[in-house]
């Protein structure tokens, strides 16, 4: 009889007792081939030992010191090297234990910035639907996850959202993606009108969506004329790369793809590769001045923030990261797990769209591939997914609500960037199975 709390109350779960390379395993000794890296967590796999030695010798010199009275080597050079491969601007960095806390430590230094700079009225903050940005009451105010929000709704303060960049499902026939791109970006134009320019506190969105939409990347020119937007009204833009951030996409941050530079960055998952809980939020020189030249004091923390043994994790992801190799690696490993995946599943009769960057890809499955219909949600066919491929020894990470928080369903891929071709291969056939399995499932029960 367990004590645990556990997420799920009714679900029995393997005990996971080792790792090695892309895979996890149990006390049974089957092997999970992690083609999800957990929650786009392991991005370095389950054994890498540089980052384990790493850990081990800071154990050995300083567990920990808190930042009230002390920094540490190892903080400062996790933030170092942040910023020297930050986007333009960024130039400070704000370390947390995860990414909940970065989006909350983002939230609270952008109402700090404009009360000391004299502007008490911006408060507001604007986000798009089907976007998650954490679990704590800020963070999930500010996301337009709404099967997440609901229950917690009258905790949290009030949130305002726009439409997602979602090409699949929202670009209209006969529209180009640049056109749908504007038309989805002056969205934000049209919210802060409405709302009053000088309300508006933020913008919050992922560059691309993870697990709430399933890897939806923002369309070429969405987030250059978001940032427009942003510096016309004075608005900051906060670009939440928790998820798709560290390499995920085949740069150490995702933005640099779309050539845009945020007031305020908050990454995650990836920046520990799971090995130790970390995160952080970066900002602006300027944001940083206004609170230094101000109060001098942000008014936010956390007991454990810039953890010397969590930086040292960092720092050994870091180096990895920005070798030379890993990220040209990814990038040919992306387009090798995209073509496995349209090789297996691409014309499947119920598979919808794959689409990504780098080694985060979706899969959005269907009822009808004409008319996009989604499959009934009280079949649950992402939870049929996830559970046809654990049997198959493989980890995805599926979700349901994929179009407004209760229809349509996806499956989030992952997998470590050292994924061996072999291995890629593995998790497009092992995931084809798993989908034929599921919608036999569901086809049978609805019929």
């Amino acid at each position: 009889m367990s004590a645990l709390f556990p997420r799920h109350c009714r679900a029995e779960l393997p005990v996971a007792v080792s790792g090695e390379g892309c895979h996890l395993i149990d006390a049974q000794g089957r092997r999970y081939l992690d083609a999800c890296g957990g929650a786009a967590v392991s991005c370095l796999g389950h054994s890498d030992e540089s980052v384990k030695a790493a850990i081990a010798d800071q154990m050995a010199a300083l567990p920990w010191a808190h930042t009230g009275f002390f920094t540490t080597e190892a903080a400062e050079a996790m933030a170092e090297t942040l910023v020297a491969h930050a986007p333009e601007g960024l130039a400070r960095v704000y370390p947390v234990s995860g990414g909940s806390e970065a989006v909350e430590a983002a939230l609270k230094l952008a109402r700090q910035y404009f009360l000391e700079i004299g502007e008490p009225e911006r408060h507001r903050v604007i986000a798009r639907r089907q976007s998650y940005h954490g679990n704590t009451l800020g963070a999930l105010g500010a996301g337009g996850n709404m099967w997440r929000r609901q229950p917690f709704a009258p905790l949290m303060a009030e949130g305002y959202h726009i439409a997602p960049c979602y090409e699949y499902r929202e670009r209209e026939a006969g529209e180009s993606p640049a056109a749908y791109g504007l038309r989805a970006a002056n969205a934000l134009e049209e919210e802060i009108q409405r709302l009053g320019p000088e309300t508006v506190m933020a913008f919050i969105c992922e560059p691309v969506v993870g697990a709430t939409a399933g890897a939806v990347p923002a369309v070429e020119g969405y987030l250059k004329r978001i940032r427009e937007i942003c510096d016309a009204h004075g608005v900051l833009l906060i670009l939440d790369e928790i998820m798709c951030g560290m390499g995920r996409t085949g740069h150490l941050f995702a933005c640099e793809e779309d050539g845009v530079s945020p007031d305020i960055l908050t990454i995650a998952k990836g920046l520990g590769a799971g090995y130790q809980p970390v995160g952080a939020m970066l900002c602006t020189g300027e944001i940083y001045d206004a609170v230094a030249q101000g109060s001098g004091f942000f008014q936010h923390g956390h007991t454990y923030l810039g953890h010397p043994m969590a930086a040292a994790a960092a720092n050994a992801v870091l180096a990895r990261l920005t070798d030379g190799r890993m990220l040209p690696r990814v990038r040919a490993a992306g387009a090798r797990l995209d073509a496995a995946l349209r090789g297996r599943l691409g014309q499947h009769a119920h598979v919808g769209d794959i689409r990504g960057r780098g080694l985060f890809r979706g899969v959005e499955l269907v009822a009808d591939r004409e008319s996009k219909a989604p499959f009934d949600p009280s079949l649950k066919l992402h939870a049929r997914v996830k559970a046809a491929a654990m049997r198959a020894g493989l980890m995805v990470y599926p979700m349901g609500g994929t179009i407004d928080g209760v229809r349509g369903d996806h499956v989030l891929l992952a997998p470590p960037f050292i994924v061996s071709d072999t291995e890629i291969d593995e998790i497009a056939d092992r995931l084809g199975t798993a989908v034929e399995q599921a919608v036999a499932e569901v086809l049978e029960a609805a019929a």
